[in-house]
């Protein structure tokens, strides 16, 4: 039977099922529902495509929803015939998700038969009398004859036979990575006998997480890249590039950015950041990673699709480890304790790197003959497991500031962990270690260093607790006459986060504090709550308000302090919105 809106609009197969479950949808009070989506790679629940729904519900429900879709989830794949897909309960605190698998080209229909599959639970839970399975069951199918694409699946069987990446979307399909690349609309896919397939394979990939020091890691990867003559590209929350173009600006750490990326046919070696939003959201772009970087876990973006805690953000920021294919390696920081416990789960080998050459698994490595990083000393030095040991002296390495920048030791140190598993030489790693600053051409908004009648000014977008403490510790042993500091906070930041964010920030010992409203970051918050919690976490740990001044924007704040800043003070400008107005201020003066 057609369906048909208030104003006589008859709806596809899609729209009529989406239309009679929101129709007549069965809500439960204490329980709140996000909607459902697609999973199109390796996650958080696992590696497969599919569709998952995140409940909120307390414990006594979340025992039942388990139950139910168990059933009723294994009811919908068995009815539509997708007897060979999975399905996965993932209680975490305050919550389940709840999901199952699908064919790669049916992921829309996924979602709807996940909805099918939580309306049914609802009901259960309601006692209500759910909608006629068979009629769901029925419309669902004409759902998938709609979007069925067995040209789509015949290539990725093609293609995962024959060790080689395929990348889709609801636009594209590609075949290969990089240089070994080639694309083609999903709506005109070719047959596996008619591809070159001599002519396709994967470049050398590394994937980038952690909590801190994603970008810098990724764009210091590609700069050794490019100081051994590759054509390097990289994707990152600012931006998609290969070699000097710039595909695109904007947040491309996501799987979409992964794509555009890895089909450009110019790139020869990718450097992929990879954040916790994309991971949780869609999933990783490809399976067939050489690298996978776990820079560091803590405290951030907590709350969000069933990660509540610590350890549920390692097991998301993990997923980059599924996607390590045979021969590759997982590159993981030794003196990190939410890294060392999450990497007990990891199937590949892994390089360790630290500060602490008598860390356990430094130790362990160099006994064992598996290649790790540390600080040895004033030296960075790498050990492959079997030559001698290679090294490059701190003061050799700029973004480290003599040692002082302790947080871009350890990214340096990631780093030459990942491109010496790419195989790049030595040589190469010390002199893209050697060539690669904390400015606006090399590092945008990681540290950069401005001079202003006679001032030294640090700009930097760490927002965290503890991205703020490594930027402020680094530049406590900096002596300067007077410490000016820039401080906001976004406002889905929870208020025990604004303290600890405040109270790392105390740690540059500032003699004045300028507190900035960011508007366009309110996030639900009213105009001067955050400022005004950020004030008083200041003054709760011994600041005095007199030393405190407020502003209605990060760039009135820089304008402020550049009018009171005198030779020898040390300036520090926390920037998370105004960015472009910020530099240009600075470049202006």
């Amino acid at each position: 039977m057609k369906t048909v809106t208030e104003r006589g609009q008859e709806l596809d197969p899609v729209e009529q099922l989406e239309h009679l479950l929101a129709s007549h949808a069965a809500e439960v009070d204490r329980i709140q529902v996000e909607a459902a989506r697609r999973l199109t790679g390796p996650g958080l629940l696992w590696e497969f495509p599919g569709a998952v729904i995140d409940v909120s519900a307390a414990d006594p429900d979340a025992d039942r929803l388990a139950e139910l879709w168990n059933r009723r989830a294994r009811e919908v794949l068995d009815a539509v015939g997708w007897t060979d897909e999975r399905l996965i309960c993932r209680r975490f605190q305050g919550g389940i998700n709840l999901a199952i698998s699908a064919p790669m080209d049916q992921l829309h229909s996924a979602v709807l038969a996940a909805q099918v599959a939580w309306h049914r639970c609802a009901c259960d839970l309601l006692g209500l009398a759910a909608l006629p399975f068979d009629a769901l069951i029925g419309d669902l199918k004409l759902c998938m004859a709609q979007e069925a694409n067995p040209a789509l699946c015949a290539l990725i069987t093609a293609a995962t036979s024959r060790g080689v990446d395929i990348l889709s979307d609801d636009d594209d399909v590609s075949l290969g990575q990089g240089a070994g690349s080639q694309t083609w609309s999903v709506q005109n896919v070719p047959a596996p006998q008619d591809v070159e397939w001599a002519n396709l394979h994967d470049i050398p990939v590394a994937m980038i997480t952690g909590t801190n020091g994603k970008t810098t890691t990724t764009r210091l990867c590609a700069a050794i890249a490019r100081a051994a003559d590759k054509i390097a590209g990289l994707t990152t929350t600012d931006v998609v590039q290969v070699g000097d173009d710039i595909l695109d600006r904007g947040d491309y750490s996501g799987p979409g950015g992964a794509r555009m990326l890895l089909r450009d046919p110019r790139v020869e070696i990718a450097f992929l950041e990879v954040a916790r939003g994309g991971i949780l959201r869609r999933g990783l772009a490809t399976r067939r990673a050489s690298v996978a970087i776990v820079t560091n876990i803590s405290k951030d973006h907590l709350g969000e699709y069933g990660v509540t805690t610590l350890a549920d953000l390692a097991e998301a920021k993990f997923a980059v480890t599924r996607a390590v294919m045979e021969g590759g390696v997982c590159v993981l920081n030794a003196d990190d304790p939410n890294v060392v416990e999450a990497a007990a789960r990891v199937n590949s080998p892994i390089w360790w790197f630290s500060l602490d050459p008598a860390s356990p698994q430094i130790k362990q490595a160099r006994i064992s003959g598996q290649p790790c990083a540390f600080l040895d000393q004033d030296a960075l030095t790498f050990c492959n497991g079997t030559d001698e040991p290679w090294s490059v002296n701190i003061r050799d390495v700029p973004i480290t500031l003599e040692g002082a920048a302790r947080h871009n030791i350890y990214n340096a140190l990631a780093a030459m962990c990942a491109c010496a598993a790419l195989n790049i030489s030595p040589e190469a790693i010390q002199s893209g270690l050697a060539g690669f600053s904390s400015d606006t051409n090399d590092n945008p908004g990681r540290f950069n260093q401005f001079d202003f009648n006679g001032a030294r000014l640090f700009v930097d977008y760490a927002h965290n607790p503890d991205a703020i403490a490594a930027v402020c510790d680094a530049l406590a042993q900096v002596p300067a006459q007077r410490r000016f500091i820039l401080l906001s906070q976004p406002g889905d930041r929870s208020d025990q986060n604004i303290h600890d964010a405040t109270a790392a920030a105390l740690r540059f010992q500032p003699d004045h504090i300028v507190v900035a409203e960011i508007s366009d970051y309110l996030r639900g918050r009213a105009l001067e709550e955050v400022p005004r919690l950020i004030e008083e976490a200041a003054s709760d740990c011994g600041k005095d308000p007199e030393d405190i001044t407020r502003v209605r924007s990060p760039a009135e704040g820089v304008e402020l302090i550049l009018q009171q800043a005198q030779p020898g003070d040390l300036v520090l400008l926390l920037v998370l919105s105004d960015r472009e107005c910020v530099f240009k201020l600075l470049a202006g003066n």
